[in-house]
């Protein structure tokens, strides 16, 4: 499995503006259990510093832009989110931090579960640790 999982969302459009269409199980890996969307970002600030054990994730920037860095203990990997039609699959088990929002930044991450504390790994170390076992 690579880190990096591109997901390329069907964009629709014409003279009057886009439409992107996001379906669980068509376009997302799996059924949609939870939405939610980072926005307001202060400059400077950076959000994410976490991996899930078991959660799965699509994230998107519906507007502006910011940087995504993954790191699955084997690899890393930094890359700019900035297209609507252009979403990244998070897998379980990969660290992910989010950089250098632009202040129109709007990201909208799809889940496969309710938000469960005990799924998160906060601790880098911790994270390490869990993926070397």
């Amino acid at each position: 499995m690579s880190l990096i999982n591109w997901i390329d969302l069907p964009s629709r459009g014409d003279e009057r503006g886009g439409l992107v269409a996001i379906e669980s199980g068509k376009n997302l890996p799996f059924e949609i259990e939870r939405v939610y969307y980072i926005h307001g970002t202060q400059d400077g600030v950076s959000r994410g510093f976490h991996a899930h054990k078991k959660l799965q994730q699509v994230a998107v920037c519906v507007a502006g832009s910011c940087e995504m860095r993954l790191d699955d203990g084997t690899e890393k990997a930094s890359f700019q989110l900035d297209d609507p039609a252009k979403a990244i699959a998070i897998n379980p088990m990969v660290w992910h931090e989010m950089h250098h929002f632009s202040s129109d930044c709007v990201l909208v991450v799809f889940a496969d579960a309710a938000y469960d504390e005990s799924d998160y790994i906060r601790d880098y170390d911790s994270f390490q640790e869990a993926v070397t076992r």
